[in-house]
């Protein structure tokens, strides 16, 4: 049976072109076992790909017909095929962070094959530190950027000594996404009788949460709608090719950093982008005089789940960009983002779906209709911190050494800032339009800067521990 998906997925799809690619990534970085080499990690992928146990998540393609009434829909391939997704690649010599990022950009740039399952993994040998990478892209119709973070963390385990986990695309002995998803949904009736009376329930709050929003907007105030940010070299039309620039820190760092400046670690990714993007646009010649404002999604996922699909509400944070003191702008965001979450607490979950949908709307219109005349955006970058597991995780008992996300830049949005957390690491993963945003890593030089300019300021001792992917 054929089942329409969510509207909010199937907007990734009726939006994307050759220029405007709609799917999320990853590249996880794997330290052999200790009794074994890349080699090792190659032979288990081996004997994976051999079997023929793969996840109906993993199966299901974008299908649109009469019989779905026009609206895209997913159903089982009945042509699937393992090695078409699961590719092997090889780094160029030397086989350091500049091959890796070259050649992951390269692939983040094409298009996902509409006719088969919407997702790719790319197993990526040839590196001379000894690690093995894998470059995993899945579109944003199949799943959001927390979505895919929990697929993956069903694939992991805490157990380094553990040595019999299936690959990533195999069944799991929890319930199945898709099945969960399908039982769900067969009970259409019941679930549109509830989905109706909660907007009834709902109504008499609605007006208040809108006015109270756009209020706020107009005020300048922190919330889920920006009326208008500055124009910027980043808000403008891309092209199809993309460019990837990722590091990672001690998340230890950016915790006292928080402590010491009564933010939390968010605030402090945002202030470190803040000073970033500063940096990049003074070195442009291209820093507006208004603050440049971030649009932070924010998870309203109230249940832990391994189901695809997208679940996310906003707010708009002005990232203080005008002023030249690193503190000051760590507070102005703390501050803002402190406002814009009182706005949103106590609504309901419908209530932050609406508030949000209006901040997200003239993002959606682009994408839907490929609008290239917004002389003003409402924002002018994203900033998303998705967060990772407490501890370090294995597969078959090599340890994941790093994991850095890539996003979906869109017109009028030509970077993308996504962070996740993996252990006692936060990594940074920066995705451009590469004809818009020249030399992207010279970003990450900045974000670095950026968090020692804090440390500095706030009296917190560096450490000298990171590394760049």
């Amino acid at each position: 049976m054929r089942l329409p998906m969510a509207p909010t997925d199937s907007m990734f799809l009726l939006g994307e072109s050759r220029e405007h690619p709609m799917h999320v990534g990853g590249l996880i970085l794997l330290q052999p076992p200790p009794d074994g080499d890349a080699r090792t990690l190659r032979t288990l992928f081996d004997a994976a790909l051999a079997s023929d146990d793969v996840a109906s998540l993993w199966r299901r393609r974008a299908v649109r017909s009469l019989t779905t009434f026009g609206m895209w829909a997913w159903e089982d391939d009945p042509h699937f095929d393992l090695e078409y997704h699961v590719r092997r690649d090889a780094l160029p010599q030397p086989g350091g962070n500049t091959e890796l990022r070259a050649l992951v950009s390269r692939l983040h740039s094409t298009l996902l094959d509409r006719s088969r399952p919407l997702w790719e993994m790319h197993l990526i040998e040839g590196l001379a530190d000894g690690r093995y990478a894998i470059y995993t892209k899945i579109h944003h119709a199949l799943a959001d950027g927390v979505g895919a973070m929990r697929l993956l963390h069903r694939a992991l385990s805490a157990d380094p000594d553990r040595t019999d986990m299936p690959a990533p695309w195999a069944h799991f002995p929890s319930p199945d996404p898709v099945h969960s998803a399908v039982g769900t949904a067969l009970d259409l009736p019941s679930m549109t009788v509830r989905a109706v009376r909660g907007v009834i329930d709902e109504a008499v709050g609605m007006v208040p949460a809108v006015v109270g929003t756009v209020d706020r907007a107009l005020r300048g105030r922190g919330g889920a709608v920006s009326l208008a940010a500055p124009r910027t070299m980043f808000n403008v039309s891309i092209a199809g090719g993309r460019r990837f620039a990722a590091h990672d820190w001690s998340l230890a760092r950016l915790r006292r950093v928080a402590e010491a400046a009564g933010a939390t670690v968010n605030d402090v990714v945002l202030a470190m982008s803040a000073g970033a993007l500063r940096a990049y646009l003074l070195e442009h010649e291209a820093l507006p005089d208004e603050p440049l404002v971030a649009m932070v999604p924010v998870s309203l996922r109230r249940e832990k789940t391994t189901e695809g699909g997208n679940d996310v509400g906003v707010l708009m944070c002005p990232l203080a960009t005008h002023l030249d003191d690193s503190a000051a702008r760590l507070l102005a965001v703390r501050d803002a983002m402190v406002d814009g979450k009182q706005s949103l607490r106590g609504r309901s979950q419908t209530a932050l779906l609406i508030v949000s949908a209006l901040g997200m709307a003239p993002l959606a219109v682009g994408v839907l209709t490929g609008n290239r005349a917004v002389v003003r955006p409402p924002f002018n970058v994203i900033v998303s911190n998705v967060p990772g597991p407490a501890g370090p995780l294995y597969w078959n008992g090599a340890r994941v050494d790093a994991l850095y996300p890539l996003s979906v830049p869109v017109d009028g949005q030509a970077l993308n800032i996504t962070c996740t957390s993996t252990a006692d690491r936060i990594a940074f993963g920066l995705t451009s339009c590469s004809r818009s945003v020249p030399r992207l890593d010279r970003l990450l030089g900045s974000l670095d800067d950026e968090l020692a300019a804090l440390e500095r300021t706030f009296g917190v001792p560096a450490a000298g521990d990171d590394r760049s992917g």
